[in-house]
């Protein structure tokens, strides 16, 4: 070869694998002191829930000690949580809302 020869090498074109976000479900857990109107509340304010909605998850809670409210993405589910927890926390009541991973 000379030494002004160009040598072109193939292109590799490379396609980066995107993952999906690993989703989170807020649950709601039951306790005897919030009351069912609150609760449902909290439900329709911060996690958008329509009326029945809203009352059906809170029923499950509080028969069955908790219940899934939504899932959402880490980052979102924990603002969520956060924002229904303080809610409870200003009207003085232990209502108690988790995000956890979804298998």
């Amino acid at each position: 070869m000379a030494e002004n020869d160009v040598v072109l090498a193939p292109r590799v074109k490379t396609t980066p694998k995107v993952e999906k976000p690993k989703l989170y479900k807020v649950l709601l857990f039951n306790d005897d002191y919030t009351p069912r109107e609150f609760v449902v509340m909290v439900l329709k304010y911060v996690f958008r829930a329509d009326g029945s909605s809203a009352e059906k998850i809170m029923l499950t809670a509080h028969m069955k000690g908790s219940s899934v409210v939504a899932v959402y993405t880490k980052d979102i589910a924990e603002t969520k949580v956060k924002e229904a927890m303080d809610l409870a926390k200003e009207a003085g009541f232990p209502l108690m809302f988790t995000a956890e991973p979804e298998e």
